[in-house]
């Protein structure tokens, strides 16, 4: 993975670094599922791959014809032990070593495998299997290392987020305690021992919908202005996917000692005690319309089953926003969570189509996930390439007054146009530092040409990808807006 390197400006000996990315480079990919009876050929879905501008891809299996048709394309691939093959993998280093020979080392490297997930979500769907996963990942690595394909093929599994019991607020996250010491400690210690990472399924989509009372939708979406703050460790949340994320960080964190004391010899953590194992995410979404079924009985339908709930939240309009959140903060660089700054952040987008077979109907949200239709039209808009689609900058409401007075000086001293937050001007109110600075910001982000690095000042500003409204004025201005949608439409008609 590339190291994102950005220009450090220093004003003067007392203000703070005003543009900087400690993390690494991130990718984003799809989760490409076959679960349909009207999805495109292999060849094809190829061809839409290239066209779209995505990199990388997780299978659910290794099926040869896809691992066929993905060879000499440089796309990046995932492929998938399924949880029917684990225990046999777990139970026998020779049955491990025959599913690489014929998965992997039969298509590498003409087809660009880096990874093997062993299982999916295997404390979910597959209880039984608990304790032999780690025997089965251990087994699929020796498999890899008598083949000298470790260096470049990592094992992981996809763990879903309930393997978390406690996930708010994230300084209080841990894992369940029936894995916790016994499966996710001896993990976490194998994924460091082999370079490898912790992959998990996290979705702020169903974490609103089991409690929209508790949970904005805007900070679901990843789009929260004013935040939500750890009272333990002060940090800000506007993401409830950096929350998530670091909640499992401090839950990797918990399992470093018996007391949960931060040990800095333990083989899984780094300096202060925070682990070296990263956390990826294996699949993240929001559907785009459909119904589920709710776990308690409200009311039935004529067969005498629970009725499908309504899922309002699954809407085009909320899916687009987020899974282009996603994309432009992971192509941007800005892949690094208020606990962990320092992280590079993989994720797949689920999915690549609406598949038809998932789910108890037609309208199960399970089968609107997808990015595409199967006849290979778009649900709605996005953009793998970068840049082609409008976003916005804005101020953090989280971060201090001083900081982001500080970073709107350097904007208005530097090219952004701060005419209309002087006194009597059109943006003046209101009248605070968060509103200015956001404008400020704003306007240098887009005299930059939308670069990452004009939107960072130090953390105290943030990419948004739905137009802001701050006070009386809609950022940025509606020149500017038309302008980058008449681009947009433009690049996604070619």
């Amino acid at each position: 993975m590339a190291l994102t390197r950005l220009f450090v400006v220093l004003l003067g000996t007392a203000l703070p670094l005003l543009f900087f990315s400690p993390a690494d480079a991130g990718e984003v990919g799809v989760s490409y599922g076959r679960l349909g009876n009207d999805l495109l050929d292999t060849a094809s879905v190829v061809k839409l791959l290239n066209k779209s501008g995505i990199t990388t891809v997780r299978l659910y299996d290794a099926n040869p014809t896809v691992l066929g048709a993905l060879a000499n394309t440089g796309i990046k691939v995932m492929v998938m032990l399924p949880n029917d093959d684990l225990a046999a993998a777990a139970a026998d280093p020779s049955s491990a070593l025959r599913w690489v020979l014929r998965n992997v080392a039969a298509h590498y490297p003409a087809t660009r495998i880096h990874g093997v997930a062993v299982g999916n979500e295997v404390f979910e769907e597959a209880r039984s299997l608990t304790w032999q996963l780690v025997p089965a990942m251990a087994n699929v690595h020796t498999a890899l290392v008598k083949l000298r394909l470790d260096e470049a093929v990592k094992v992981s599994t996809p763990i879903a987020f309930t393997a978390l019991e406690a996930s708010w607020p994230p300084s209080a996250g841990r894992f369940r305690r029936d894995i916790a010491r016994p499966v996710m400690k001896p993990m976490l210690d194998f994924l460091e021992r082999t370079g490898s990472y912790l992959t998990i399924n996290a979705y702020p989509f169903f974490a609103y919908l089991e409690q929209p009372d508790k949970i904005s939708l805007d900070y679901a979406l990843g789009s929260s202005m004013t935040g939500v703050r750890d009272p333990v460790t002060g940090l800000v949340y506007h993401s409830l996917l950096d929350a998530q994320l670091d909640a499992t960080y401090f839950a990797m964190e918990k399992l470093g000692s018996s007391a949960g004391v931060r040990d800095e010899g333990n083989s899984s953590l780094g300096r202060g005690g925070r682990p070296r194992v990263r956390a990826y995410v294996s699949e993240s979404g929001w559907a785009s319309r459909g119904r589920r079924r709710p776990g308690r009985r409200l009311e039935a339908d004529g067969d005498g089953a629970p009725a499908p709930a309504p899922a309002a939240a699954a809407t085009i309009a909320n899916a687009k926003a987020y899974n282009n959140y996603l994309i432009n903060r992971v192509l941007s660089g800005d892949t690094g969570t208020p606990y962990r700054p320092d992280v590079d952040m993989d994720v797949y987008i689920f999915a690549l189509f609406n598949e038809n077979q998932k789910g108890w109907g037609a309208d199960d949200i399970e089968r609107h996930f997808g990015l595409f239709y199967p006849n290979q039209t778009k649900v709605y808009e996005f953009d793998f390439h970068g840049g082609a689609l409008p976003s916005w900058c804005v101020a953090n409401a989280g971060v201090r007054d001083a900081r982001l007075q500080a970073a709107l000086d350097y904007a208005c001293g530097h090219g952004a146009d701060c005419s209309d937050i002087q006194p009597g001007a059109p943006c003046f109110e209101p009248n605070t530092v968060v509103a200015h600075a956001s404008h400020a910001f704003n306007s240098y982000y887009q005299r930059n040409h939308r670069a990452k690095a004009a939107c960072n000042f130090g953390g105290a500003a943030s990419v948004v990808c739905h137009q802001p409204k701050i006070g009386n004025c809609v950022l940025p201005s509606k020149a500017w807006i038309q302008e980058t949608t008449a681009k947009s439409e433009g690049y996604a008609a070619i």
